[in-house]
């Protein structure tokens, strides 16, 4: 292979053309580096890709649709990705939640709006949203900026504790472990609280999880400050953009060239197999923007890493596996409460205490009886998605990865095609009980298992979407074992640039930024190192 720097060989090779992936090839290619892509799928993207259907004129997104995270992003908005085709589009409103009641929590881009409504449903309830967005304009900038970065974020975490002091950071602190009910409880009178709720339930944090609230109030309030945009035309366009950016740059994108073995030499990771057999080296680094599970013990042999490893990923915790449903309806949704409409998220559970019953039917293996249902209406969010006067709409829920029974019926979790139907009706029953008639819209409707998300994205392992649990005990330095929190990998010259890595999941390119760092830094030490030994041989000598 031809490389751009003249010695045959490519400077990085990284595995997975996903956000992450490509995040970290231009930040590598921006530095100079050499980079090669390899994508085991024809369509690079991961689970940032879009297409037809599922009727004609419309357009789907395969996997993430909404991109609050991707606008906060640092490493993301440092490429300038609009110079590259991309556009981004916003609903009227960002999120709402309606109750059965025939009332609705709406979370708009507007403070006093959203205050307004959370006020209406509850009595104190503005003045609670308006304290929780005032501790977000204090901390949250810093915040951000410690979560995108290696840990420990040891520089915005004394901006941190300036910023609040040691009474206030101990709070805060408390905070940051406290469950969304529990939340809900000491500052809520009325359901406004639900937004904070299905916010956390976005990850695979429970209502009654630590931390559940931090996560919650984190995508709640950069609905404020970005909203929760998508790209126009489909997400497929974000990923475009990435690789229109890179290959200006010289870096290359390998379709259909699945990587399966990371050479190491002298306990160093030199190039990589495909499974077609063919060596692809790597003159400075490897990084591996896929699952840990698959690359330790995987990919690179347990010969070449640490017994402690194998015994620590045996513990590695995944997230909930997802179902998903994509529909194309004659009209928009008809939903009975004010402001839905115009929302391009909307949550579906009836109360707390019912998110609580779909986590413990989650928790003890069970398919739930009323699954908790994050809906996508695509076409009020971006006019493009399909013809005038339609909407492109889709929704999913979470499943238990491993089933024991089902809470609504008689599913095994086979899903054969009558599973799938059949749950597919239980998540159109549910949003039938806030917007009768629903149904009768359907043109046409696809249906994604999680099997089926797998298969089309080696990193969704059993249909799980956030790279491992989003859970406390797998945070920070506990990701993806504890002790590492970093992309380092035990082996020289590789790095884990996937979502498996702090900071976890969602669409905002820090664990490939973050690699690619990590690498142009130890390539530089190994540089130094080299250098060094080198003179001491000559005077030696």
């Amino acid at each position: 292979m031809t490389a751009a720097n003249g010695t045959g060989t490519p400077d990085a090779v990284i595995i997975g053309a996903g956000p992450n992936g490509l995040v970290a090839a231009n930040v590598l290619a921006d530095a100079g580096w050499d980079v090669v892509v390899c994508e085991e799928q024809p369509d690079p993207g991961g689970g940032v890709r879009s297409g037809n259907g599922p009727a004609e004129g419309f357009v789907y997104d395969h996997c993430s649709a909404f991109y609050p995270m991707t606008a906060a992003s640092r490493a993301i908005r440092s490429l300038g990705l609009e110079d590259y085709g991309l556009r981004w589009s916003h609903a009227p409103e960002v999120l709402a939640h309606p109750l059965p009641d025939g009332r609705a929590a709406v979370l708009s881009r507007d403070v006093d709006r959203t205050a307004a409504n959370v006020e209406a449903l509850g009595h104190g309830d503005g003045a609670a949203w308006r304290r929780i967005h005032q501790m977000w304009s204090e901390v949250g900038p810093i915040l951000l900026d410690a979560l995108f970065v290696p840990f420990p974020p040891v520089r915005h975490g004394l901006r941190l504790a300036t910023t609040l002091g040691a009474r206030r950071l101990l709070r805060f602190a408390r905070f940051g472990v406290l469950p969304v009910r529990g939340l809900a409880r000491e500052e809520f009178t009325g359901p406004g609280s639900l937004l904070l709720a299905g916010c956390a339930l976005h990850a695979d944090l429970m209502p009654e999880n630590a931390g559940s609230s931090v996560y919650g109030w984190l995508l709640a309030m950069l609905a404020h400050d970005h909203g929760w945009p998508v790209p126009e035309g489909g997400s497929g366009q974000l990923t475009t953009a990435l690789i229109q950016r890179l290959e200006s740059r010289g870096g290359r994108v390998l379709r259909g060239q699945p990587v399966r073995e990371v050479v190491v030499r002298r306990g160093r990771a030199v190039a990589v197999r495909t499974a077609a057999g063919d060596e692809i080296p790597a003159r400075r680094a490897v990084l591996a923007a896929m699952a840990a599970t698959q690359l330790y013990g995987g990919l690179v042999g347990w010969e070449h890493l640490p017994a402690r490893l194998r015994d620590d990923l045996c513990r590695f915790e995944w997230d909930f596996a997802t179902f998903k449903v994509d529909w194309a309806l004659r009209k928009p949704v008809p939903w009975q409460a004010p402001g839905v409409g115009d929302a391009g998220t909307v949550h579906v559970a009836a109360s707390l205490d019912e998110m609580t019953d779909y986590a413990a039917q989650l928790a003890t293996g069970r398919i739930p009886s009323d699954p908790f249902t994050l809906v996508g209406q695509m076409t009020t969010a971006d006019p493009s998605r399909s013809p005038e006067g339609t909407e492109s709409l889709w929704a999913y829920t979470h499943v238990p990865r491993e089933i024991r029974g089902d809470a609504g019926g008689d599913l095994t979790g086979s899903w054969s095609d009558r599973e799938r139907e059949a749950f597919a009706d239980r998540i159109e029953t549910q949003i039938e009980r806030y917007a009768p008639g629903w149904r009768e819209l359907i043109m046409a409707r696809r249906i994604t298992a999680p099997g089926e998300l797998e298969a089309s994205n080696a990193n969704l392992v059993g249909g799980a979407i956030n790279g491992g649990t989003t859970a406390i005990h797998q945070q920070l330095v506990f990701r993806p074992t504890p002790g590492l929190g970093r992309p380092e990998t035990p082996v020289a010259g590789l790095y884990l640039a996937s979502s498996s890595a702090h900071p976890g999941g969602a669409v905002h390119g820090a664990c490939g930024a973050n690699a690619a760092r990590a690498a142009l830094n130890g390539d530089r030490f190994h540089t130094q190192r080299a250098a060094a030994r080198g003179i001491r041989y000559v005077i030696g000598d």
